[in-house]
Protein backbone atom coordinates (compact mmCIF):
# COMPACT_ATOMS: atom_id res chain seq x y z
CA UNK A 1 0.00 0.00 0.00
CA UNK A 2 1.53 3.38 -1.04
CA UNK A 3 2.34 6.05 1.52
CA UNK A 4 3.23 8.97 -0.77
CA UNK A 5 2.09 10.44 -4.10
CA UNK A 6 5.13 9.04 -5.92
CA UNK A 7 4.42 5.56 -4.57
CA UNK A 8 0.70 5.87 -5.36
CA UNK A 9 1.32 6.76 -9.01
CA UNK A 10 3.69 3.81 -9.43
CA UNK A 11 1.46 1.41 -7.48
CA UNK A 12 -1.76 2.17 -9.36
CA UNK A 13 -0.14 2.42 -12.81
CA UNK A 14 -0.93 -1.28 -13.27
CA UNK A 15 -4.68 -1.50 -14.01
CA UNK A 16 -4.94 -5.05 -12.66
CA UNK A 17 -3.40 -3.98 -9.36
CA UNK A 18 -5.59 -0.85 -9.18
CA UNK A 19 -8.69 -2.95 -9.85
CA UNK A 20 -7.73 -5.55 -7.24
CA UNK A 21 -7.08 -2.82 -4.66
CA UNK A 22 -10.44 -1.15 -5.26
CA UNK A 23 -12.35 -4.45 -5.20
CA UNK A 24 -10.73 -5.48 -1.89
CA UNK A 25 -11.44 -2.06 -0.38
CA UNK A 26 -15.06 -1.98 -1.53
CA UNK A 27 -15.83 -5.60 -0.68
CA UNK A 28 -13.40 -6.67 2.08
CA UNK A 29 -15.53 -9.76 2.86
CA UNK A 30 -15.91 -10.89 -0.74
CA UNK A 31 -17.53 -9.53 -3.90
CA UNK A 32 -21.26 -8.80 -3.71
CA UNK A 33 -23.60 -7.87 -6.54
CA UNK A 34 -23.63 -4.11 -7.08
CA UNK A 35 -27.32 -4.33 -8.06
CA UNK A 36 -28.97 -6.62 -5.49
CA UNK A 37 -26.23 -7.20 -2.91
CA UNK A 38 -26.20 -10.99 -3.35
CA UNK A 39 -23.08 -13.00 -2.59
CA UNK A 40 -24.00 -15.53 -5.28
CA UNK A 41 -21.63 -14.09 -7.87
CA UNK A 42 -19.79 -15.88 -10.68
CA UNK A 43 -16.09 -15.65 -11.49
CA UNK A 44 -14.48 -12.45 -12.73
CA UNK A 45 -14.45 -12.31 -16.54
CA UNK A 46 -12.32 -9.98 -18.63
CA UNK A 47 -14.01 -8.58 -21.72
CA UNK A 48 -11.60 -6.27 -23.51
CA UNK A 49 -10.68 -3.60 -20.98
CA UNK A 50 -13.71 -4.38 -18.83
CA UNK A 51 -13.78 -6.72 -15.83
CA UNK A 52 -17.23 -8.20 -15.28
CA UNK A 53 -19.08 -10.41 -12.82
CA UNK A 54 -22.40 -12.15 -13.43
CA UNK A 55 -24.85 -12.19 -10.55
CA UNK A 56 -26.62 -15.55 -10.33
CA UNK A 57 -29.40 -14.04 -8.21
CA UNK A 58 -30.60 -11.08 -10.30
CA UNK A 59 -28.97 -12.26 -13.58
CA UNK A 60 -27.28 -8.90 -14.15
CA UNK A 61 -23.71 -8.08 -15.03
CA UNK A 62 -21.73 -5.51 -13.07
CA UNK A 63 -18.26 -4.03 -12.72
CA UNK A 64 -16.45 -2.68 -9.66
CA UNK A 65 -17.44 0.85 -10.73
CA UNK A 66 -21.20 0.24 -10.70
CA UNK A 67 -22.89 2.03 -7.83
CA UNK A 68 -19.91 4.33 -7.18
CA UNK A 69 -18.85 7.82 -8.24
CA UNK A 70 -16.79 6.10 -10.96
CA UNK A 71 -19.90 4.61 -12.58
CA UNK A 72 -20.07 4.87 -16.40
CA UNK A 73 -16.66 6.49 -16.57
CA UNK A 74 -14.45 5.45 -19.47
CA UNK A 75 -11.37 6.39 -17.47
CA UNK A 76 -9.58 3.42 -15.86
CA UNK A 77 -9.04 3.05 -12.13
CA UNK A 78 -5.32 3.56 -12.79
CA UNK A 79 -6.23 7.22 -13.42
CA UNK A 80 -9.07 7.57 -10.93
CA UNK A 81 -7.14 6.42 -7.87
CA UNK A 82 -4.11 8.75 -8.32
CA UNK A 83 -6.58 11.59 -8.97
CA UNK A 84 -8.37 10.80 -5.71
CA UNK A 85 -5.02 10.81 -3.89
CA UNK A 86 -4.19 14.23 -5.35
CA UNK A 87 -7.50 15.88 -4.46
CA UNK A 88 -7.71 14.70 -0.84
CA UNK A 89 -4.06 15.43 -0.05
CA UNK A 90 -3.35 18.69 -1.89
CA UNK A 91 -3.55 21.29 0.91
CA UNK A 92 -4.68 24.06 -1.45
CA UNK A 93 -6.54 21.84 -3.90
CA UNK A 94 -5.67 20.96 -7.48
CA UNK A 95 -7.22 22.69 -10.50
CA UNK A 96 -8.85 20.81 -13.37
CA UNK A 97 -6.17 22.13 -15.73
CA UNK A 98 -3.38 20.75 -13.54
CA UNK A 99 -5.22 17.46 -13.07
CA UNK A 100 -5.71 17.18 -16.83
CA UNK A 101 -1.99 17.68 -17.48
CA UNK A 102 -1.01 15.17 -14.80
CA UNK A 103 -3.34 12.43 -16.07
CA UNK A 104 -3.17 13.31 -19.79
CA UNK A 105 -6.92 13.77 -20.15
CA UNK A 106 -9.05 16.71 -21.27
CA UNK A 107 -9.77 19.62 -18.94
CA UNK A 108 -13.51 18.90 -19.21
CA UNK A 109 -12.98 15.30 -18.06
CA UNK A 110 -10.72 16.47 -15.22
CA UNK A 111 -13.32 19.03 -14.08
CA UNK A 112 -16.03 16.35 -14.00
CA UNK A 113 -13.65 13.95 -12.26
CA UNK A 114 -12.84 16.52 -9.56
CA UNK A 115 -16.51 17.10 -8.76
CA UNK A 116 -17.24 13.37 -8.60
CA UNK A 117 -14.41 12.98 -6.11
CA UNK A 118 -15.84 15.88 -4.06
CA UNK A 119 -19.17 14.04 -4.01
CA UNK A 120 -17.43 10.98 -2.56
CA UNK A 121 -15.84 12.91 0.32
CA UNK A 122 -18.96 14.84 1.25
CA UNK A 123 -19.51 14.00 4.91
CA UNK A 124 -22.53 16.10 5.91
CA UNK A 125 -24.02 15.75 9.38
CA UNK A 126 -23.10 17.84 12.38
CA UNK A 127 -20.01 18.47 14.42
CA UNK A 128 -18.93 15.53 16.55
CA UNK A 129 -20.43 16.21 19.96
CA UNK A 130 -17.80 17.74 22.15
CA UNK A 131 -17.55 18.86 25.75
CA UNK A 132 -15.25 21.64 24.63
CA UNK A 133 -15.68 25.08 23.14
CA UNK A 134 -17.31 25.97 19.83
CA UNK A 135 -16.54 28.84 17.47
CA UNK A 136 -19.02 30.43 15.10
CA UNK A 137 -18.32 32.86 12.28
CA UNK A 138 -19.46 33.78 8.79
CA UNK A 139 -17.54 34.71 5.65
CA UNK A 140 -18.37 36.12 2.24
CA UNK A 141 -17.18 34.45 -0.96
CA UNK A 142 -17.13 36.30 -4.27
CA UNK A 143 -15.07 38.34 -6.68
CA UNK A 144 -14.03 41.95 -6.31
CA UNK A 145 -16.17 44.44 -8.20
CA UNK A 146 -13.12 46.22 -9.60
CA UNK A 147 -12.04 43.02 -11.35
CA UNK A 148 -15.38 42.45 -13.06
CA UNK A 149 -16.55 43.41 -16.53
CA UNK A 150 -18.63 46.57 -16.46
CA UNK A 151 -21.75 44.57 -17.42
CA UNK A 152 -21.33 42.38 -14.30
CA UNK A 153 -20.03 44.87 -11.74
CA UNK A 154 -21.62 44.67 -8.31
CA UNK A 155 -23.36 47.85 -7.21
CA UNK A 156 -22.52 48.14 -3.55
CA UNK A 157 -19.72 47.38 -1.11
CA UNK A 158 -18.81 44.71 1.40
CA UNK A 159 -20.90 41.52 1.18
CA UNK A 160 -23.21 42.79 -1.58
CA UNK A 161 -23.47 40.25 -4.40
CA UNK A 162 -21.41 37.60 -2.56
CA UNK A 163 -22.27 34.13 -1.23
CA UNK A 164 -22.56 33.80 2.55
CA UNK A 165 -20.79 30.87 4.17
CA UNK A 166 -21.28 29.98 7.81
CA UNK A 167 -18.66 28.04 9.75
CA UNK A 168 -18.96 26.16 13.04
CA UNK A 169 -15.86 24.73 14.70
CA UNK A 170 -15.54 22.39 17.66
CA UNK A 171 -12.19 22.90 19.36
CA UNK A 172 -10.14 19.88 20.33
CA UNK A 173 -10.95 18.48 23.75
CA UNK A 174 -10.62 15.24 25.73
CA UNK A 175 -13.08 13.41 23.47
CA UNK A 176 -12.05 15.25 20.29
CA UNK A 177 -8.32 14.90 19.45
CA UNK A 178 -8.37 17.67 16.82
CA UNK A 179 -10.77 20.49 15.99
CA UNK A 180 -13.54 19.75 13.48
CA UNK A 181 -15.42 22.18 11.28
CA UNK A 182 -18.74 22.30 9.46
CA UNK A 183 -19.20 24.90 6.70
CA UNK A 184 -22.47 25.64 4.94
CA UNK A 185 -23.60 28.03 2.22
CA UNK A 186 -26.50 29.95 3.79
CA UNK A 187 -29.16 32.22 2.34
CA UNK A 188 -28.12 35.25 4.41
CA UNK A 189 -26.31 36.32 7.56
CA UNK A 190 -29.60 37.04 9.32
CA UNK A 191 -30.31 36.11 12.92
CA UNK A 192 -32.90 33.48 11.95
CA UNK A 193 -30.69 31.78 9.36
CA UNK A 194 -27.56 31.60 11.51
CA UNK A 195 -29.46 30.51 14.63
CA UNK A 196 -31.06 27.63 12.72
CA UNK A 197 -27.66 26.19 11.77
CA UNK A 198 -26.21 26.75 15.24
CA UNK A 199 -29.11 24.90 16.90
CA UNK A 200 -28.77 22.09 14.34
CA UNK A 201 -25.08 21.42 14.96
CA UNK A 202 -24.23 22.64 18.47
CA UNK A 203 -25.80 21.19 21.65
CA UNK A 204 -27.64 23.54 23.99
CA UNK A 205 -25.75 25.14 26.89
CA UNK A 206 -22.42 24.62 25.12
CA UNK A 207 -19.88 27.45 25.18
CA UNK A 208 -19.80 29.43 21.90
CA UNK A 209 -17.31 32.13 20.89
CA UNK A 210 -18.31 34.66 18.22
CA UNK A 211 -17.44 38.17 17.08
CA UNK A 212 -19.72 41.18 17.63
CA UNK A 213 -22.00 40.50 14.63
CA UNK A 214 -25.55 41.56 15.60
CA UNK A 215 -27.04 38.21 14.54
CA UNK A 216 -25.26 36.49 17.44
CA UNK A 217 -26.36 38.84 20.23
CA UNK A 218 -29.25 36.63 21.35
CA UNK A 219 -27.24 33.39 21.69
CA UNK A 220 -27.00 33.74 25.47
CA UNK A 221 -30.65 32.58 25.57
CA UNK A 222 -29.64 29.01 24.76
CA UNK A 223 -25.86 28.80 24.99
CA UNK A 224 -22.97 30.13 27.05
CA UNK A 225 -22.11 32.95 24.67
CA UNK A 226 -18.78 34.80 24.79
CA UNK A 227 -17.80 37.62 22.43
CA UNK A 228 -14.52 38.97 21.09
CA UNK A 229 -14.41 42.45 19.59
CA UNK A 230 -12.08 42.29 16.58
CA UNK A 231 -11.89 46.09 16.51
CA UNK A 232 -9.90 45.86 19.74
CA UNK A 233 -8.15 42.48 19.69
CA UNK A 234 -8.18 38.98 18.19
CA UNK A 235 -8.11 37.34 21.64
CA UNK A 236 -9.80 38.71 24.76
CA UNK A 237 -9.55 36.72 28.00
CA UNK A 238 -9.17 33.47 26.06
CA UNK A 239 -12.15 34.23 23.82
CA UNK A 240 -11.42 34.05 20.07
CA UNK A 241 -12.48 32.64 16.71
CA UNK A 242 -8.96 32.06 15.42
CA UNK A 243 -9.65 28.41 14.55
CA UNK A 244 -12.29 29.45 12.03
CA UNK A 245 -10.18 32.36 10.79
CA UNK A 246 -7.51 29.78 9.97
CA UNK A 247 -10.08 27.70 8.07
CA UNK A 248 -11.31 30.75 6.11
CA UNK A 249 -7.70 31.51 5.18
CA UNK A 250 -7.20 27.99 3.81
CA UNK A 251 -10.53 28.07 1.95
CA UNK A 252 -9.93 31.44 0.28
CA UNK A 253 -6.35 30.53 -0.60
CA UNK A 254 -7.75 27.45 -2.36
CA UNK A 255 -10.55 29.30 -4.17
CA UNK A 256 -8.53 32.35 -5.20
CA UNK A 257 -5.12 30.79 -5.71
CA UNK A 258 -5.95 27.38 -7.18
CA UNK A 259 -9.45 27.36 -8.62
CA UNK A 260 -9.53 31.10 -9.46
CA UNK A 261 -13.22 30.95 -10.41
CA UNK A 262 -16.00 29.18 -8.51
CA UNK A 263 -19.62 29.49 -9.59
CA UNK A 264 -22.02 30.01 -6.64
CA UNK A 265 -23.93 26.92 -7.83
CA UNK A 266 -20.88 24.73 -7.09
CA UNK A 267 -19.54 26.51 -3.99
CA UNK A 268 -20.86 23.90 -1.55
CA UNK A 269 -18.88 21.21 -3.38
CA UNK A 270 -15.61 23.08 -2.79
CA UNK A 271 -16.62 23.53 0.85
CA UNK A 272 -17.03 19.75 1.12
CA UNK A 273 -13.52 19.28 -0.25
CA UNK A 274 -11.91 21.80 2.10
CA UNK A 275 -13.76 20.61 5.21
CA UNK A 276 -12.76 17.01 4.47
CA UNK A 277 -9.06 17.90 4.27
CA UNK A 278 -9.31 20.08 7.38
CA UNK A 279 -11.14 17.51 9.49
CA UNK A 280 -8.84 14.66 8.38
CA UNK A 281 -5.61 16.68 8.58
CA UNK A 282 -4.36 14.82 11.64
CA UNK A 283 -5.17 11.31 10.47
CA UNK A 284 -2.66 9.02 12.16
CA UNK A 285 -1.83 7.44 8.79
CA UNK A 286 -1.34 10.77 7.02
CA UNK A 287 -1.90 10.93 3.26
CA UNK A 288 -2.57 7.21 3.09
CA UNK A 289 -5.28 7.41 5.76
CA UNK A 290 -7.11 10.30 4.07
CA UNK A 291 -6.97 8.43 0.77
CA UNK A 292 -8.32 5.16 2.19
CA UNK A 293 -11.17 6.94 4.01
CA UNK A 294 -12.15 8.59 0.73
CA UNK A 295 -12.01 5.33 -1.28
CA UNK A 296 -14.32 3.64 1.23
CA UNK A 297 -17.07 6.21 0.61
CA UNK A 298 -17.03 6.17 -3.19
CA UNK A 299 -19.75 3.50 -3.20
CA UNK A 300 -23.38 4.49 -2.86
CA UNK A 301 -22.81 7.94 -4.33
CA UNK A 302 -23.47 9.07 -7.86
CA UNK A 303 -23.01 12.34 -9.71
CA UNK A 304 -24.07 12.53 -13.36
CA UNK A 305 -23.04 15.18 -15.87
CA UNK A 306 -26.65 16.42 -16.09
CA UNK A 307 -26.86 16.61 -12.30
CA UNK A 308 -23.59 18.51 -12.07
CA UNK A 309 -24.47 21.06 -14.77
CA UNK A 310 -28.08 21.55 -13.71
CA UNK A 311 -29.62 19.90 -16.78
CA UNK A 312 -31.21 17.21 -14.64
CA UNK A 313 -33.36 19.70 -12.73
CA UNK A 314 -34.45 21.34 -15.99
CA UNK A 315 -35.69 17.99 -17.31
CA UNK A 316 -37.90 17.41 -14.26
CA UNK A 317 -39.24 20.97 -14.23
Amino acid sequence: MPESLLEAVAYFADEDRAHEFFVNTRWPNGVRCAHCGSENVGKLVKSGTRRLWNCKACKKQFTAKVGTVFNESALPLSKWLPALWLVVNAKNGISSCELARALKITQKSAWFMGHRIRASIQRGGGIIHSNGVFECDESYIGGLSRNMHKSKKIKGTGPVGKSVVMGLLARHSKNLPSSKVVARVVKSASREELTYHISTHIPRRAEIHTDTHAAYQHLSDGWEHKVVDHAEAYVQDGVHTNGLENFWSLLKRTLKGTYVHCAPFHLYRYLDEQTYRFNERKDENGDQGRFLNAVKTTAGRRLTWDGLTGKESKKTA
